[in-house]
């Protein structure tokens, strides 16, 4: 679709077919015009390929700014309000839906959002392997794929072995923010969360919290409000 360096691989690290937790599931789109146009404009310099060859100077990238990590951002729009809500934190938004990171570096681009980045590939590898100890502020995952089988339950990406991986590149006070409207899903993440050993609830009363205001809502919660669901945040600090 873009030439070398024009814009992102489709698969960066080669890892499509780890047997392994991936924190996404590849979804095939169009991409419009003024996407691409976003892309070869602004990919340069605001994109990256998850390649697992290097580890990132967040320091730089981001100009000294704290940074939180997003997983999953869809088309972009509630990462581009947060960005422009919050000019003083950067934001390193990670998707593998090309539309998306072209609709999201074009919303940055438009508005001079100049605290975003996007990654394209896998989380978990950019966790893994380019992403230093205690670098991140914070990491916000909403509305992940809720796997809704119970066969699949196990490809969640809210599991122990991903908690302790994100615990050691979290700095501590940072605080994980998860969002969903399957309730499954949420208790299972209230569970997970509240027996980690690295992890402890914001909330003193140990259960789910209130929308925060700096989280608008996104378009898969609005499609969740429509059917009837019930959205629920968790704020977990990094102890």
């Amino acid at each position: 679709m873009f030439a070398p360096g024009e814009g992102p691989l489709p698969d960066p690290a080669g890892a499509h077919h780890e047997r392994r937790i991936r924190s996404f599931q590849p979804r095939r789109s169009r991409v419009t015009y003024g996407q691409a146009e976003a892309m070869l404009k602004r990919w340069p310099d605001w994109g990256l390929d998850i390649d697992g060859k290097r580890v990132l100077d967040l320091g730089e990238m981001f100009d000294g700014l704290p940074v939180v990590l997003e997983i999953g951002f869809g088309m972009g729009e509630a990462t581009a309000q947060m960005a422009a809500a919050d000019p003083g934190t950067g934001i390193l938004a990670v998707d593998v839906h090309t539309p998306g990171q072209g609709n999201l570096l074009g919303l940055a681009d438009r508005n001079g959002l100049t605290n975003v980045r996007v990654a394209n590939g896998d989380a978990i590898i950019l966790l893994r392997e380019m992403l230093a100890t205690d670098s991140l502020d914070g990491c916000r995952v909403y509305f992940p794929d809720p796997w809704p089988k119970a066969r699949h339950h196990k490809r969640r990406l809210i599991q122990p072995e991903f908690l302790s991986l994100l615990a050691t590149r979290l700095k501590p006070g940072g605080v994980l923010h998860c969002a969903t409207d399957w309730e499954s899903y949420a208790e299972q993440m209230l569970e997970v969360l509240s027996a980690h050993p690295d992890f402890e609830n914001t909330r003193a009363d140990g259960g789910f919290s209130p929308r925060p205001d700096f989280r608008p809502v996104t378009r898969f919660e609005g499609q969740g409000l429509d059917k009837g669901h019930v959205v629920h945040d968790l704020l977990f600090r990094r102890k």
